[in-house]
Formats: C-alpha cells, structure tokens, sequence
C-alpha cells in the first residue's frame, strides 16, 4: 500500500477523480486537491493561493509517489514545481498520460 498525491491543473476535476477511483481501487491511500478552483469557479486570493501551496507541498512529504494529472502533456508552472520538489524529495513521479487510466 502507497501513498500517492495527485497533482495538477484544477481544470482537471473529472481526470483527478477517476484517477482517485482508479488508486483507491488499487489498494492506495490518495490524497487528493480540497477543491478545483478552475473547474468549479471558485475564486481565491493571493494568500489563499499561497497557503494552498504551502498544503500541498506537505502533502507531497506525505506521499511514497505523486500522480501527475497531465491531460494531453498539460503542465502549468506550479505542477513542474510540484514535480520538481517531488524529485528532490526523492518521491516517484508517475503520470496520467503514461497511465491506462481515461
């Protein structure tokens, strides 16, 4: 059993819930976004966006792996980031588009 982050765009909702099916069903504990602020509207400021960052770096030092949810190779600057900070932790990095989930 793994602990694995999904990480990515939060225009994603649809492709980060059947990637939490598909792990959950898997035997993983998934640790997942609070919301998806793109895809649902939601407005955040600055400091909620920053402190929202700050949670998910945590999240990832939680995690054995990230899930990187990279519908059609999308990336934005935070989720290279995320990747990147995964990589120095030492965490592996799987991806959605290299995945037989869809």
């Amino acid at each position: 059993m793994k602990v694995i982050t999904l990480c990515g765009s939060t225009k994603f909702k649809e492709q980060f819930e059947k990637a939490n099916a598909y792990h959950t069903l898997q035997g993983n504990i998934v640790i997942s976004l609070g919301f998806f602020e793109q895809s649902e509207g939601i407005k955040i400021t600055q400091e909620q966006a920053e402190l929202l960052e700050e949670i998910h770096y945590k999240k990832i030092n939680m995690s054995d792996e990230i899930f990187v949810i990279d519908v059609n190779g999308y990336m934005g600057e935070s989720t290279k980031k995320e990747i990147e900070y995964a990589k120095q932790q030492g965490k592996l990095v799987s991806y959605y588009s290299e995945s037989d989930i869809k």
